[in-house]
Order: structure tokens, then sequence, then C-alpha cells
């Protein structure tokens, strides 16, 4: 269950004879295209959670969005039907937060981009937030702010940045899923700084080590499965930390982007939705044997003919046929990425 091939990539998802929420302890959660979107929760994820934690497992929440306060994040999850305490919420504040507190000394001031999110992590840790280039800052924090944060703060940072102050940002994400649709994240944010000074920043939230720490010595998760919709960050971050992963599809993954995945992207399991937590997973198995006669799931059979991706079978899942032809691109890829055109196998499954 959940092993990694021996060239560290993943050739098939995995199965499952027991229900996820009894094969591992603690569920690391993604908020945002995960439980809810743009304030909503997503549809099924309530009575999913629930049902998980009422079975033993462990449920924390972890986010790149830096804007809001643990607190903050648990009040608008038991405001959605999910009694969440501020300890179960690990944001990626707290983890740049950290990484600054060990790099310097107690009680410096720190310049932030950002919201209160940030503030509140920073003087967790013994440091002091400043608005100001010229409030003699000795780091530059970035976290996303929301749409209303003014383009002005971008400017302060540079000021602070070109005087040779070090540079800290939450995440990269590019995007963020809202109710409207996908809007710019804190990564496009970054990128304007980065634009405007040459520098780079370091980076804590997920996929990178600092935020995959900071979850562990928070949550003390034993048998941890990340929980994400985004393969950049949830899936590369769990794979980062040598963690197995689903990936839910009510964010802003896509089947044809997830059949794309690089051996980093590739998540252990792929369901539709948070249901997937309390149910086993389906095998993927060889079709005849071996590698070459395609791979089987629930019905459907994948395989490759003419540079794309076939599938085969009637009436069956359509997660399962998503299944085998992740097995079998993900197989003909090997290292890279499959390029093989699998728009007639997906039409075929409704995407």
């Amino acid at each position: 269950m959940g092993q990694q091939q021996e060239d560290g990539g993943r050739t098939r998802p995995s199965g499952s004879a027991v229900a996820l929420s009894e094969a591992y302890d603690t569920a690391l959660l993604d908020l945002d295209g995960v439980v809810y979107a743009g304030g909503e929760a997503i549809a099924h994820a309530v009575e999913a959670l629930e049902a998980a934690r009422a079975g033993g497992m462990h449920l924390a929440y972890v986010t790149n969005n830096a804007l809001r306060t643990p607190e903050a994040v648990a009040a608008h999850l038991t405001e959605l039907g999910v009694p969440a305490e501020a300890t179960d919420v690990i944001t990626s504040a707290q983890a740049v937060a950290r990484l600054i507190a060990e790099q310097v000394p107690q009680g410096s001031r720190v310049l932030v981009i950002g919201g209160e999110g940030l503030r509140v992590a920073l003087r967790e840790r013994g440091l002091e937030p400043v608005e100001s280039a010229d409030d003699e800052p000795v780091a530059v924090v970035q976290g996303y702010g929301g749409p209303e944060l003014p383009w002005g703060r971008f400017a302060e940072a540079s000021y602070a940045i070109a005087r040779g102050v070090p540079w800290y940002a939450s995440n990269t994400d590019l995007t963020i899923p809202s109710a409207r649709g996908i809007a710019p994240g804190n990564g496009a944010a970054v990128e304007v700084v980065r634009i405007a000074t040459g520098a780079q920043p370091q980076v804590a939230g997920k996929p990178l080590p600092p935020m995959h720490r900071e979850t562990i010595l928070r949550t003390g998760a034993r048998r941890p499965l990340v929980v994400g919709d985004r393969l950049d960050t949830d899936i590369e971050g769990a794979f980062n930390g040598g963690v197995d992963s689903i990936l839910v599809l009510t964010g802003v993954t896509d089947p044809a982007q997830l059949l794309a995945a690089v051996p980093e992207h590739r998540p252990t399991y792929v369901d539709a939705d948070l249901r997937g937590l309390l149910t086993g997973q389906p095998e993927v198995t060889a079709a005849s044997g071996d590698a070459a006669g395609g791979f089987a799931c629930g019905g459907w059979t994948a395989s490759v003919s003419g540079g794309a991706l076939v599938l085969e079978g009637e009436g069956g899942e359509p997660l399962d046929g998503l299944r085998a032809l992740c097995a079998a691109a993900w197989t003909q890829a090997g290292p890279g990425a499959c390029g093989l055109d699998a728009g007639k196998a997906l039409a075929r499954l409704g995407w």
C-alpha cells in the first residue's frame, strides 16, 4: 500500500484494502480547493470529514495561504460544520516565521508584505512586524495579502531588498481558487518583487521541507496522508516528505494534468472528493500480466497505441478508468511527463 517505486517515482496509483481513514492516523488536508472554495464548503466535504474524525482519524488543516490566522481558519471551518481548533491548523505563515526566527536574533524587526496571519506568526516566534523599509527591518517576509493588498506594499519590499535585507516568502503558489474562479496567488505577487529586484526569496511553504517539518512538529503524525488538489504543492510536498498522498479532483488539477504528471507530482491515490478517505482504493493491475498489455481497473483497460492513450471497457466507474489511464501514462513517461494524446480517452469518461 502506498509504496514508491525503486526509482523514486510512481507508475500507477496504489490500492488499499481498507478505508484510508483506517490506514493512516492523520489526514494533512489542504483547504482551498479541498475543503472549501471561495469560503463555501465543497460538496461532500463536511460529511466526509465528520465520518473520518468519528472513525478516529486526526484531521489537520495545512494551508499555503498565509492571510488568515489559525484561529480565523478554525472558526471558518467550524462555521462550515467542520469543528476545528486553532491547533488543528498549520499555515505557511507559521512555517516561514520559524524559518526566519532560526536565522535572525530574537526580537528582530521584520517587514511584512501580507496579512494578519503573517504578523501573528512572527509574534509567536518573538519577532516584531513592521510596515516600512525605513523601520530598519532585518528581514522581509511576503505572503498572500488578499485582493485588496495595495500595490505600494510591493514597492516597500523592493526598497528593503535593494538595501540587502534578506527576503522570505511564505509560498509561491501562482494561483488560488476563489468563488468566481482561479485568481492570482502569492507566487504572482512574489514575481512582481523578483522582477523589480532581481532577488530570490527563501520559501517555506509547500512543497518545500520547512512546511512539512512544521506540519509534523505541530501534529505529531506517524502515518500521515497528504490530501490535496495541487500537484506542484500538495503532491510534490508529500513526495519530498516521503509520505503518501491523495489527489482530489475538486480544485485546480484536472485529469489531463494528472496524466501528464512528472514523478514527483504523481499521487499515491486519486479520488473525486473527500469521500475517498472513507473507502478503500481499487488496485490497478497489468491487464495481461505485464505492462505491454495495458492496465486494468474496475472494468476499464488503458493502453498506448499510435501515440495516444486508449481506453476500453463500458459502464465502469469513471474514476477507475482514470486510474487505469494514469498507470498507462506514467509507465510510458517513466521519469518524464507523458505527452500522449488523452483527449478521446478522457472524453469517454466524461472529462
